[in-house]
């Protein structure tokens, strides 16, 4: 069937629905029904939800989850978490209670710079290229002022501007390499309206430059765009105790759980195929506050992801070691976050895990979510190197499959007790409800 279709996002909502339903579920009134159920009650709420994107036909939920009794920098916190992955939370909440007694959480912004650059080709004589940007330089800051002037009253604006040569990697190509620091906001649009500010006067001056030639004059702009790898936007997050101290009902050696736990950390840090699913639990912890607090987890992804392969190979984003008897633990993630713009004042989700977290600047964002990053890894780690993965996990995703299966509370209530001494899988919960089931 050809489903092509021009002027659809011309469609109401309703007739958006109606078409899906027609083309692919042959008109099914339990797919409109479906995509209803899942729209707000409260119209003005739902009108807000429908314009964040284009062509929206019903809202697709995530939990948000709460992890509380997190300790930061002496303070007590409980973290929002948008999320659909079972334990995630659970484990968070198990890390900041097991740190909370042991001095908590320390978290520091080492740097805060924000990179943008505009991409260009020129063909002509380096030197005269790099003459003609140190005579533009200034006027490349002043046209750009009343984009900055706000920026600037708070603070922040644009630090510096280089032109770098990436000729030995693409014939020609040269960049425009400018850091910015945007305080409280994430500050992608402020970097792209400066860099295409950057682009429009580079552009037209060179045309006026007199020792370019005709042809030099005519510099290509490929594009004008932020960077979403910000090596110098860097937050370090660590906890530490006396190795005695580790003790709990589930670390019977704190000696031997340390140096195992190091053990694990050292594998992530030396083999790849491990530090890609060592780091993918950190994310589980970052992604689901960032997500909560309405900041943009795919360039958070991007960025941590890029930095953890900044040495030339891909590798552990966490370090731990033993110093005089001490445990510790840390990790050190870039992260560009905002707590004003874009969803923050939009979403009310957004403004109340903001409010939640006591309205926190966007150093301190930064600083919740490394934390939330290393809890994650902690309880990860401290499972693996104890009683192991699947023991927790597989019980919080017993939920899931019962749901799957519909379990009636007396079934559920069968199984939960069933499985307090065997290890769950799918398989066994399945054969398990079968069974029970046939026995009715």
């Amino acid at each position: 069937m050809d489903h092509a279709v021009s002027g659809f996002s011309k469609l109401s909502k309703e007739e958006k629905i109606h078409w899906i339903a027609r083309e692919y579920f042959s008109g099914s009134d339990s797919i409109i029904s479906l995509l209803k159920n899942y729209w707000n009650t409260d119209s003005a709420l739902q009108k807000l939800h429908d314009e964040f994107i284009e062509n929206t036909i019903t809202n697709f939920y995530l939990p948000l989850g709460v992890a509380p009794n997190f300790v930061i920098n002496g303070r007590k916190y409980t973290l929002p978490m948008a999320i659909e992955e079972s334990s995630v939370v659970a484990a968070a909440a198990k890390s900041a209670k097991f740190w909370a007694s042991r001095g908590g959480f320390k978290a520091t912004v080492l740097s805060t710079e924000k990179i943008g650059q505009v991409h260009f080709i020129f063909n002509g004589d380096a030197k005269k290229l790099q003459d003609f940007f140190a005579q533009i330089k200034p006027q490349l800051i002043a046209d750009t002022e009343p984009i900055t002037k706000n920026m600037q009253k708070r603070g922040g604006g644009i630090l510096e501007i280089e032109l770098r040569s990436q000729t030995h990697k693409l014939a020609n190509y040269y960049q425009l390499h400018a850091t910015f620091e945007t305080k409280d906001s994430m500050g992608a649009n402020f970097i792209n309206s400066c860099l295409e500010q950057f682009a429009k006067t580079f552009k037209a001056a060179a045309q006026e430059y007199q020792a370019f030639t005709e042809a030099e004059k005519n510099i290509e702009i490929v594009m004008s765009i932020l960077s979403n790898y910000v090596p110098n936007c860097l937050v370090r997050a660590e906890v530490s105790c006396p190795i005695a101290e580790l003790a709990d009902k589930k670390i019977e050696d704190p000696q031997h759980f340390a140096e195992k736990f190091i053990r694990a950390v050292t594998i992530a840090q030396v083999e790849p195929h491990r530090a890609v699913t060592h780091n993918k639990g950190i994310m589980n912890g970052i992604d689901a506050v960032v997500l909560a607090t309405g900041n943009d987890f795919r360039a958070i992804e991007a960025g941590i992801h890029a930095y953890a392969s900044k040495n030339g190979h891909y590798t552990s984003l966490s370090h731990a070691a033993i110093e005089n008897g001490i445990f510790k633990f840390w990790i050190e993630i870039p992260l560009a976050l905002g707590t004003v713009g874009g969803l923050t004042s939009l979403h009310p989700l957004v403004k109340f895990s903001l409010e939640m977290l006591e309205k926190p600047s966007a150093h301190e964002l930064m600083q919740i979510v490394a934390v939330a990053g290393l809890a994650q890894n902690f309880a990860a780690l401290r499972s693996l190197t104890t009683t192991g993965i699947q023991e927790g996990h597989m019980k919080m995703h017993l939920n899931n499959i019962l749901n799957q299966f519909e379990a009636t509370a007396e079934e559920r209530q069968q199984i939960k007790n069933h499985f307090k001494d065997h290890v769950v899988s799918h398989a066994g919960v399945v054969d398990f409800i079968k069974h029970l089931r046939q026995n009715l």
